[in-house]
């Protein structure tokens, strides 16, 4: 059997999340604000924040593995859910059934699972923000 690694894949994961919407110029041109892995106080809208992750096990006869899910927000002040949804849309197209880079780590497949809109509830009510969640299949490698 296979000895398992030190850690779940959680920082790889985040890590190449952040690296692939961070290099991307049609998001970049979407995101006047950026990508980042914080909230900065002064970041303009619309902008990206790789937020939460959970590590689940996912261990096989013989072999280790993970389902790493990670959590994305989108922040806008645009009217109505149109600039969040095609921020949204492109994310997905980035992470959905794409390949990632995790060194240490074998990755199977990012499934993307779920996008809710939201109105921020304060006054005025004009912050828009997007939750997105991908699902990051991961194995040790058996070598």
């Amino acid at each position: 059997m296979t000895t398992p690694v030190s850690a779940p894949p959680t920082w790889p994961v985040q890590k190449a999340v952040y690296g692939r919407l961070k290099a991307d110029p049609d998001l970049s041109s979407l995101l006047v604000g950026g990508v980042y892995d914080y909230t900065p106080e002064t970041a303009p809208y619309p902008f990206l924040v790789v937020g939460e992750a959970l590590d689940i096990p996912d261990n096989r006869h013989g072999g280790f593995g993970w389902q790493t899910t990670v959590t994305l927000h989108v922040w806008t002040k645009a009217e109505g859910n149109r600039q969040v949804l095609e921020i949204g849309a492109r994310v997905t197209a980035l992470l959905d059934h794409q390949p990632l880079t995790l060194p240490g780590y074998d990755h199977i497949v990012t499934r993307f699972e779920f996008s809710q809109t939201l109105v921020d509830p304060e006054p005025p009510g004009t912050i828009r923000h997007l939750v997105q969640r991908y699902r990051v299949v991961t194995e040790q490698p058996t070598t």
